[in-house]
């Protein structure tokens, strides 16, 4: 393989620099400059929302940054590599360039897939509500695995992720929770996972052994600074306010901390409990209502129906991928055909190869 490596190399490094112009690296340190400058003006933190947004749009274009610069170097350093494994002719070296061209190819084709998020809101930070939907405790239990599924995927990637709200069944698992993860194209990248999920197995929790399956739904929005554009009248909501509670519907602390605002006009529900005082809660549930009732409007306005976030109701007839942990063992997503031999690694947060193949076919489906 040494031989080939040399041209192998070199497509790599062409299909890089097409990545490079389409990320704009130039647009990015630009930008970067312009934050830092911004970041560092000594009266930042008289506004600490601006300061948040400043620092967070800072953050996010540098990690994106970093990223591009760091495969740009690994390329060089193969190069050399390559070239020190031919003269010496060293097995080991050889071994060492192989194993590294294979591992910098993966994360060119993951950088390839970002090229293709290029929709609206496809570069923001996303936030994600998971639902259980049909089958009882095997629903909510469910629910629970992929919640851990998606945080497990963000550790992987070095993600922030903040959990904002979960309510605990009263058996196993959840009924439902909200976490955000705070990266660049959060959102485009997770936005794929949106839809009804299936679970079939041998359920733990009946005496008969028998085949059960179950549902969850997924719903993921963008984190959308121009939420707080949308202006909720007073007297449009009903705020709730109650004990966060925990598994087995344990109160976990002491003080009426969690909130709960329903929207009376269109019945939009947000519930947080994760802050530590209401007056944190009530903020942040504030913000994912308004980013909903921002989206609501927007596709109301260009006649797209729930596009982003989605109508799903986690039952039979609209699943999007198939989960089976009985007889054949695979996780099929059911829009690309997609497939997985391994669950448990899914379930550990080895999601890339879904996720990649449910951006490439919105996209030549967008295009068809």
């Amino acid at each position: 393989m040494l031989d080939d490596l040399p041209a192998q190399l070199a497509a790599l490094r062409s299909t890089f620099d097409d990545i490079r112009a389409v990320v704009g690296v130039e647009r990015l340190e630009a930008e970067i400059a312009d934050l830092s400058e911004k970041a560092g003006a000594p009266d930042l933190w008289d506004d600490p929302e601006n300061a948040q947004k400043v620092t967070s749009a800072l953050s996010h274009r540098q990690a994106e940054l970093t990223r591009i610069t760091g495969v740009e170097r690994r390329i060089d350093d193969l190069e050399v590599l390559v070239e020190l494994a031919r003269e010496a002719e060293d097995a080991d070296t050889a071994a060492e360039a192989e194993a590294e061209y294979e591992a910098l190819k993966k994360t060119i084709g993951d950088l390839e897939v970002q090229t293709l998020l290029d929709g609206e809101y496809d570069a923001r930070s996303a936030v994600v509500t998971i639902r259980s939907g049909a089958g009882g405790d095997d629903a909510t239990d469910f629910a629970e695995m992929l919640l851990r599924m998606y945080l497990r995927w963000a550790e992987r990637h070095g993600y922030p992720v903040k959990v904002m709200d979960t309510s605990y069944a009263e058996g196993a698992g959840i009924k439902s929770a909200t976490f955000e993860v705070d990266a660049p194209y959060a959102y485009g990248t997770l936005s794929i996972e949106a839809g009804t999920h299936r679970l079939a197995r041998i359920s733990p929790f009946g005496s008969a052994d028998k085949r059960q399956t179950s549902f969850a739904a997924v719903e993921v929005i963008p984190v959308m600074e121009e939420a707080q554009e949308v202006e909720i009248p007073e007297g449009d909501i009903r705020v709730d306010v109650f004990r966060s509670s925990g598994p087995g519907g344990q109160s976990v602390n002491t003080t009426d901390s969690a909130v709960r605002i329903t929207h009376l006009p269109t019945g939009l529900v947000v519930s947080m409990q994760n802050e530590k005082s209401q007056i944190q809660n009530r903020a942040a549930a504030m913000r994912v209502l308004q980013t909903r009732l921002l989206l609501l409007k927007r596709e109301e306005e260009a006649a797209k129906k729930k596009e982003l976030a989605g109508v799903i109701t986690a039952s039979w007839g609209d699943q999007m991928r198939s989960y089976f942990l009985y007889g054949q063992q695979l996780v099929k997503d059911l829009r690309t055909g997609y497939e997985v031999g391994n669950p448990a690694a899914v379930f550990d947060g080895d999601l890339d190869g879904l996720i990649a193949a449910g951006i490439r076919w919105r996209k030549q489906d967008h295009e068809d």
